[in-house]
């Protein structure tokens, strides 16, 4: 496969086309980011919003593309507008969250019998989601995408120490998911 064989490389010379508007350079680089971009959101939480946040990501790197400078990696680059995409998201989510709690409040609570929790055992993704923002995005950013702790630290501009020890909790929360007693 072609694209795989230095894909960082090939990177760099699309978004040298893509910032003189060569769309047909555009297209590639969202063909070979599209789908670890669906994952990356996936991962997050926001797998039924995927497809947009991804096409707000290459929305954003279309309009960074004269800006861009290819001093890092060029997934560090697009994981932080990806990052930024979510990240604004997530704070509509909150507000929209907020606004629709105020009105739930008078709803009885309904049981259902134990099998949320039981569900929650078995997903992974559900797992995922009980993490913060900022511990589940590092972790998908290491496991799920495999990006090196110093390439995490670059795109969320945080210390790798940092970046170490939000995996070490991260995982240790998971692990208190998992291993909780199903009593």
């Amino acid at each position: 496969m072609p694209d795989s064989v230095q894909p960082e490389t090939d990177d760099f010379a699309l978004m040298a086309q893509v910032r003189v508007d060569r769309e047909d350079a555009f297209r590639r680089l969202v063909e070979r980011h599209r789908r670890p971009l669906l994952n990356f959101f996936a991962r997050l939480g926001a797998s039924h919003h995927g497809e947009d946040l991804a096409q707000e990501t290459f929305v954003r790197l279309w309009n960074y593309r004269e800006k861009y400078k290819p001093s890092a990696k060029f997934t560090t680059f697009l994981y932080t507008l990806a990052r930024h995409a979510w990240l604004d998201f997530v704070r509509r989510q909150i507000r929209f969250k907020s606004f629709t709690d105020r009105y739930r409040e008078e709803i009885p609570a309904s049981t259902d019998g134990g099998l949320g929790r039981l569900r929650r055992q078995l997903d992974v993704q559900a797992a995922l989601e009980t993490l913060s923002p900022k511990l589940r995005e590092v972790l998908v950013l290491a496991v799920n995408q495999g990006l090196a702790y110093d390439e995490i630290a670059a795109i969320l501009r945080i210390p790798v120490g940092t970046v170490k020890s939000r995996v070490f909790n991260a995982l240790a929360q998971l692990q208190e998911t998992f291993h909780e007693d199903p009593s």
